[in-house]
């Protein structure tokens, strides 16, 4: 009976282990600007999601006669030179931007996963030939190929998802490539070899999963990076195009008219800015809640 009371105490005393990402998410709580960017992005997203039942105006609903109006009571963020509401023309403006973003850096991580792990996992020959292709690629001036795609294939939405995550997949397959190969050298790593796992079962199974942390950080701020990208192509009349818009269109035009009317540039430039700001806080405190060495400093 006694000893079954002590072994009992004794498990109580044990404390519970717990996982790097659970250590990651108590750290990453504690980091206030980050969870104020991640709350940000939420209620920006919601907004986004919800626009055509929640938007005050219809998409292409314009006045004429209204013409560019400050910011009122009847219209918030005030009208643009068509009569069209800000607001309304900002949170559809919204829905491309973020959707660019989001699944443009789906793309460049499918690339840049794959490509770097298989760099990584291979090395010797197949490793270098395959990093200097990445170095070659870097040397070309990818704003010219876009344009290039944009004029030769015209300018369709799910082409410019595809363009610009073509261009943002290098840097990702260099990061993934250094975790694989670093992870390559652990004895789980050799022990599923002795096993006789193929070479894509290990990669899909181990490295990639234990390689996650890097790949998460570099997406976040990989977002704010597609995000400017698309904002600058709409700037130069090469991104989206009417009746459909994005807050870089929305700044294109704010600008050409923008002393006579700021709140045409200012109100999507705020857009913008808030939303870059938030995913670089949330970006930042994902890096040092996954790096428990800088924690720790």
């Amino acid at each position: 009976m006694t000893s079954k009371i002590s072994t009992q105490s004794l498990d109580h005393d044990i404390p519970k282990g717990t996982s790097l990402w659970e250590d990651a998410l108590v750290r990453l709580r504690k980091n206030r600007l980050s969870m104020i960017g991640l709350g940000f992005l939420l209620f920006v997203m919601i907004v986004c999601l919800l626009t055509p039942w929640i938007a005050p105006y219809g998409y292409e609903e314009q006045n004429l006669r209204l013409g560019a109006i400050p910011p009122s009571m009847e219209h918030w963020l005030g009208t643009d030179t068509f009569g069209r509401d800000m607001l309304t023309r900002i949170m559809y403006g919204g829905r491309v931007s973020l959707l660019v973003g989001f699944i443009a850096t789906s793309v460049a991580l499918l690339i840049g996963v794959t490509y770097g792990a298989i760099a990584g996992y291979a090395g010797g020959k197949t490793d270098a030939f395959m990093m200097r292709l990445v170095d070659i690629l870097y040397a070309l001036p990818f704003m010219i190929f876009i344009i290039l795609l944009m004029v030769v294939f015209g300018r369709n939405l799910l082409l410019l998802f595809l363009a610009i995550g073509a261009v943002e997949w290098l840097v990702m397959a260099r990061i993934v490539r250094g975790q694989i190969q670093s992870l390559r050298q652990q004895e789980y790593v050799e022990a599923a070899i002795s096993l006789g796992l193929s070479p894509a079962a290990i990669i899909m199974k181990h490295l990639i999963p234990n390689a996650l942390g890097p790949v998460i950080v570099y997406t976040t701020l990989t977002i704010p990076n597609v995000m400017l990208l698309e904002a600058f192509l709409s700037f130069l009349g090469l991104g989206i195009q009417p009746p459909e818009s994005s807050w870089g269109l929305l700044i294109s035009y704010g600008v050409e008219t923008m002393e006579e009317y700021p709140w045409l540039l200012v109100f999507p430039g705020l857009a913008l800015t808030t939303t870059l700001f938030a995913l670089n806080f949330l970006g930042d405190g994902l890096r040092d809640a996954l790096d428990p060495k800088a924690s720790r400093d």
